[in-house]
């Protein structure tokens, strides 16, 4: 078992990665503002809960705008990216099963 919070899981970069087990891996991303976020489609199921910020996210060629508090699933291979950050975005992601073992 372990306990995080949010505010000490900042990441030095865009991503940092705070928990890995063979079902699932967590990691946090910071997009700051005015920024275009390129991704390549994952092999595994995710799930963003966005913590803080403002934006929008392309999920497979149509727009979702997200916010403090939005959560998002995104099935594994589907395009996806976000974009038109507003207010810097600071995003917990859930990666089913841990990212880069499928």
């Amino acid at each position: 078992m372990k306990i995080f919070h949010a505010a000490d899981l900042e990441p030095q970069g865009i991503y940092r990665e705070f928990l890995r087990v063979p079902s699932m891996s967590l990691g946090m991303y910071k997009h700051t503002a005015g920024t275009d976020v390129p991704q390549a489609p994952h092999r595994e199921d995710e799930v963003y809960h966005v913590i803080s910020g403002r934006g929008a996210i392309d999920i497979d060629g149509t727009d979702y705008a997200v916010a403090s508090g939005s959560i998002v699933f995104v099935p594994a291979g589907v395009p996806h990216h976000f974009h038109s950050v507003t207010e810097d975005l600071s995003v917990l992601v859930v990666f089913a099963p841990a990212e880069g073992t499928r």
